[in-house]
This record gives structure tokens, sequence and C-alpha cells, in this order.
């Protein structure tokens, strides 16, 4: 029997479950949801359950029958998340004091799923770093607590029993492994000092004991990717402000981190801020977006070597399928709405095409289709979401009413291996036409360039065709023609360069600690050193041009002004 693909909605009027391909339809036999109040909709890591808030209520359905099996009452959630294997559910909320409490009440609740029977309170005053972490097996609970890390084992969260308490902590991002575990702390730097990514095996957290050590002189910020292994992780650090000025993004970097103690800066080889980043969930690479316009896609393998070129365009952001055979490149936000899919393990790519306005991205279950959705508040029109076959047809478009906002739209999960890989084929399905007009991709022409042949350029003449590394052939026309310019470049100023690169004049020069002085002193050091390149050139017999022929006369000058600055 094939499982069914389903998802929810979460919009101004309540909540909308639907059925995904081949149905796409209302679910029946679920009660409507109407709220104006429904902050958030969230499915557990396998789908069973599915919670939402509703004013100040907390609704925890089971998926099999969309039947509600718990209602907290009085909250003020603003945020949820679930365990790994849907066991609790957890909320935080704004921090408050007043007068009759000025201590102010625990904030951070964690509800067992099934019944939203409260086990455990905490207080966590700051928005930023409150969801706790958790191994996989649910074994090992761990949370910040001000600057430091505490861990609590087999469900017991009244007793701590490891604490990473050497380092002023950050941030962290802790391994999805069973049984055995790491952490990766970011540990900030003093003023002058390097901020340290440290990579320690649960529960051994001394300085001596960390397995390997990254330092960083730009992380404000650091973000912690752990592939789904457990066994290597990607550093994306960052600063808020670019202090060359070199991007209005700020700074950012990338580094490779290994449960076998190995490290690697992962050097990119364009200019500019890195997009997006993401681990494939075959764990044998990963693919980074970065540069500045038009920006650049490579897949880099476990040694951080690039084994593929994704080639250059209008993209900022990628995604993996759930099977990690099917790669998407999408460019979202201020760009038209390009998507690429491709074959992730023969490099080929197998479907494209437009989805505009898209606020929010996620590939079904299946790893077949894609959701692309227009949520407020980013746009407050046109709102909707629609449904996509990896070959780039449409499948299905839910439009919103008018007058009412789309906020956020989610595929209910499944467990891991519920899909099979999906069968890759180069043939488009058929689909549907869109119901909005498709925007005109033909450039303008004013009237006195009508009924003329056209001139084919490029915005951007360092636009780059998908290649392996190091081969130049798959390079587009306009790259080889802006390889060949900057060639010829340095070919005709190397033909222009004096003769003789080893000739220097014979004056010396002695510096004299004064930086102004000695920057004279040096600027007519290299002026006497070219002019006796000139001179040896004009022994050769080579003419000379008018204007080297006055450097020649100028030497004394040089030499007396020389000499008069080391009186």
């Amino acid at each position: 029997m094939t499982t069914p693909l389903e998802l929810t909605a979460r919009s101004s009027s309540g909540v909308y479950f639907a059925r995904g391909p081949p149905e796409f339809k209302e679910i029946e036999n679920v009660p409507k949801v109407n709220s104006k109040s429904c902050r958030i909709i969230l499915f557990s890591s396998e789908g069973k359950y599915f919670a939402f808030t509703n004013g100040p209520q907390i609704n925890i359905m089971n998926t099999d029958n969309w039947k509600t099996i718990a209602t907290i009452e009085n909250t003020k959630a603003y945020d949820l998340a679930f365990s790994p294997l849907g066991t609790f559910l957890m909320s935080w909320e704004p921090f408050t004091v007043s007068n009759a409490n000025p201590q102010g009440s625990p904030n951070l609740h964690i509800y067992k799923t099934a019944t939203g029977e409260l086990i455990k309170s905490f207080t966590h005053k700051k928005q930023t770093n409150w969801k706790p972490q958790w191994s996989s097996d649910e074994e090992l609970f761990s949370k910040m607590q001000n600057t430091d890390i505490v861990f609590y084992e087999n469900l017991n969260f009244d007793k701590i029993v490891a604490r990473v308490n050497c380092h002023k902590v950050l941030s962290y991002g802790l391994s999805p492994n069973v049984g055995t575990y790491f952490l990766i702390c970011h540990t900030p730097g003093t003023p002058g000092q390097p901020s340290f990514g440290r990579l320690f095996k649960y529960p051994n957290f001394d300085s001596p004991q960390a397995i390997a050590n990254k330092s960083f002189f730009q992380a404000d910020k650091l973000d912690v990717k752990w592939n789904s292994k457990g066994n290597n992780a990607l550093l994306l650090t960052s600063t808020e402000v670019d202090k060359t000025g070199g991007s209005y993004y700020g700074k950012q970097g990338l580094h490779f981190m290994g449960v076998n103690g190995q490290t690697n800066l992962i050097t990119l080889s364009k200019e500019g801020p890195i997009y997006s980043v993401e681990w494939s969930p075959k764990n044998q690479e990963f693919c980074v977006v970065y540069g500045f316009t038009p920006a650049k896609a490579t897949i880099f393998n476990l040694k951080s070597e690039p084994v593929f070129e994704l080639g250059t365009g209008a993209k900022n952001c990628v995604y993996y399928n759930p099977q990690g055979n099917l790669l998407l490149l999408g460019g979202f936000g201020n760009l038209q709405g390009m998507v690429e899919v491709w074959d992730a393990a023969n490099r080929k790519k197998v479907g494209s095409c437009i989805a505009s306005d898209t606020t929010l991205l996620q590939w079904a279950p299946n790893g077949e289709q894609f959701m692309t959705a227009t949520t407020a508040p980013r746009l407050r029109i046109s709102n909707g979401y629609k449904i996509w076959h990896y070959s780039g047809s449409l499948l299905f478009e839910k439009p919103w009413v008018s007058g009412e906002e789309l906020y956020d739209v989610a595929w209910k999960n499944h467990p891991k291996n519920t899909f099979k890989d999906p069968v890759i084929s180069g043939k488009k399905v058929e689909g549907i036409e869109p119901s909005a007009p498709v925007a005109s991709t033909q450039a303008y022409r004013p009237p006195s360039a009508r009924n003329k042949p056209a001139v084919n350029f490029k915005l951007h003449d360092d636009e780059e065709a998908p290649h392996k590394p190091g081969q130049d052939g798959n390079l587009s026309k306009a790259s080889l023609k802006q390889k060949k310019r900057r060639e010829a470049k340095k070919a005709q100023k190397d033909e222009s360069e004096p003769i003789g690169p080893g000739v220097k004049s014979n004056v010396q020069v002695n510096l004299t600690g004064d930086p102004e002085l000695d920057k004279k002193l040096k600027n007519i050091k290299k002026k006497l050193d070219a002019i006796e390149k000139l001179k040896e050139q004009q022994s050769q017999g080579k003419p000379l041009e008018v204007n080297q022929l006055a450097k020649l006369k100028g030497e004394a000058d040089l030499i007396k002004e020389l000499q008069q600055l080391q009186v």
C-alpha cells in the first residue's frame, strides 16, 4: 500500500489539513481549527504527532487518525520543539517578572507528548539557544545554563550528571549519535584574541581532552551542522559586520571538523558571502552556495576537496531531498525564483522551473515532489502554496483566499526508510498551467532597436557552466572569453616590462627608521632601479620612448635628492 503524503498550513483563519499527490484535497473527518491566534505548527521528527498553539492552548494530535490526544491550557507558548523520538514536547514562553513575583517563573516547559503532562520546568530568560539538545536515542538531554552546558541522563531531569563550565560557551551542537556522544562548543574570544570551536567526547570536557580545536578571528556566531551519522560537522562562522567593507552580509567562513580529530578550512574559489550549506543525507558530500553575484555552487567531498562545480547563476540556497539522490538549487528573496534540480550521483541537471515569490521550500518525504509557498509577513499578497515534480512540472497550486494571509506550510514527516530512493528520469512529467500570468522573460527593446538583429550579451563575464574542478573545456563562452582577455592583458603587460628583471642600480639606501623618510628613500631607489633597466635596454639597441629618455635625464636629480635626504 502506498504511504499517503499529507501536509498542514497555518493561516490567519486557522489550520488547514490537506493530502498531497496524487489526491490534492482536504483530509476528511478532521475537525476545523478556526483561529486567528495560531502561532506555531509542528510535526514530530517521525510524523506521529502534530502540535499547534491556539491562543493560550497547546493542542497535540495523533496523525494516524488526526485526533486530539492532549490539550495544554493556560500557556503563553512562543515556540515549540519535539524531542527526537517525539516522546516529549518542549515550549518556551517570554520570561516576565512582576511586583508580586520579582524573581519570575520558569518559562521552559517539558511535557509528555502522549498525555500533555508537565514533566519539568526550567528558567531560560532569552529566546536565543532556548531549545534543549538531545541525543538521537533520548538518553542524553542537554541545555544552556548561562554560559555553561548542563547534561541529564536517562530522562532524569532533576540531577545534573555533567557540566561544561571550563569555557565560556556562546553556543554548541550535540551530535546525533547513539551510545557515544560528541559536542562542539563555541567559545568567544576576548578583544584581540581568537574565538574557538572545540570538539569533545562526552563527558570529557577539560581543555586537554578536546579531540579537535579550531580558532577563528572573525566569529561572532558559529552554526554547527552535523551530518546524519554524527561523525563529521561543518562549522559556519559569521560576523554581523565586515570591517573590511567588502560585504553587506558581514564576513563568513566555513570549516570541517571530524570526530577523528581532522580539521580543514574549506577553501572557496569565489569571494563573497556564504548563502547556504547542506550535508547530503548519504553523508559522503556537502554542497555550498557562495560568492558575489552570480553566486557559485560547489559539491565537496569529506576531504574538503571540490568534486564538482554546479556553475554560477541566480542562486542562494541548496536543498537535498530526504533520500539524498536529488539536489535542488534555488534563487529566492530578491532573485526571480529560479529552481534547478540535479541528479546528485551523476552530476546531471534533470529539472528546472521558475517559482516566483517563494518564501518557503520543502521536499516531500518521498523525495519526488517539493513544495514552494508564498507566505506572510514576508509577502502579504498572492499567498498560497504550490507542489512541483522534480522535473520542473507544476502539479498543484492552492491560492489563499483574498484578505487572508498564509504563514506556514509543512509536510508530515515519516520515519527514515519509509520511502525508497526515487527513480530519476530525464523525462518531464505532465503538469498544469499556473493560474497567475507568467512574467515575460524577454528583455525590453526600444523602438529604434526593434526589427533589427538582437545583440546577445551576458550581464556577468565571469559566469561558469557546470564542470569538474580544473576542467576549462566546460566553461561557458563568456567565461572563456574573459579568461583569454585576462591572459592577453597579462601578456601585453609582460611585453611592456623592461627586460633584465634582475638589473638594479648600484646606489645604496640606508633606512633611518622614520616611516615617512624611509618611504621617500624607497621610492627614489625604485626609480633609480627602473632607470638602470632602461640603460640596459638602450645598450642592447632597443629604441626608447620619449618619456623613457626623459627618465634617463632625471637620474642626476634623483641621486642629488637621495643624498640630501640621507644627510
